[in-house]
């Protein structure tokens, strides 16, 4: 599978911290992180039975709360390792980018953390929104850059607080601490209007909510 280098990186992030990755990443988000995407799954509004395509799925958070709403759920990851620990039937590796899969597939498609981990943003979108049916919607979830009176906390918090959680944790979740304020600052930084990139790749009533002081964005959209 030929990757890019922020594949490569996500990759390289996730690979040893996979079979810690659901407890940590709800101990450092402070328990914010599972309430985002149970949001995300709550706001597609979806009819029973869909068939629905879970890109960056990881180990299964969001694959499973889909499944027991009793969706049919196919799960994308890049990485082997998490992928390996998740607990669908249907579970296959892939870059989002470049989706195994038909056009006009999937009733519904959900994604997390998903964009700072590819080169282009816009036409990734537009690889994901390929696979879904016409009127079919997609929903996600990313992490925020907060502003006014707690930019500073979140700056020290990302900052310097996450890396030194991680070091006590693992040497896998130092690098991820690390690595995550200029992942998400970076980001943000080409990206202020986190509904720019849904729009530039055709999707149609974009809506935002941000979450826990803007730490978090949760995401909807439809294909037209």
């Amino acid at each position: 599978m030929t990757t890019s280098a922020p594949n490569q990186t996500a990759r390289r992030l996730f690979a040893s911290i996979a079979p810690t990755y659901e407890r940590w990443a709800r101990v450092l988000s402070l328990g914010q992180d599972g309430r985002w995407r149970r949001v995300m799954v709550d706001g597609l509004s979806l009819a029973s039975g869909c068939k629905i395509l879970d890109v960056a799925a990881g180990t299964g958070s969001i694959s499973r709360r889909l499944q027991d709403m009793g969706h049919q759920v196919t799960a994308v990851d890049l990485s082997g390792e998490m992928l390996g620990l998740h607990p669908g039937p249907e579970r296959v590796q892939a870059r989002a980018e470049m989706l195994p899969f038909g056009a006009n597939t999937f009733d519904a498609l959900t994604l997390g953390y998903l964009l700072r981990y590819v080169d282009d943003p816009v036409a990734s979108m537009i690889e994901l929104a390929r696979v879904v049916k016409p009127g079919g919607r997609l929903g996600m979830v990313e992490f925020g850059l907060p502003g006014g009176l707690w930019k500073g906390p979140w700056a020290i918090y990302a900052g310097a607080i996450l890396p030194t959680a991680g070091r006590i944790i693992s040497p896998g979740w130092y690098e991820v601490g690390r690595f995550l304020r200029r992942s998400i600052e970076d980001f943000h930084t080409r990206y202020p209007d986190p509904a720019f990139v849904w729009r530039e790749a055709g999707l149609i009533d974009v809506k935002v909510r941000r979450m826990s002081l803007g730490g978090g964005v949760v995401m909807w959209a439809s294909k037209p």
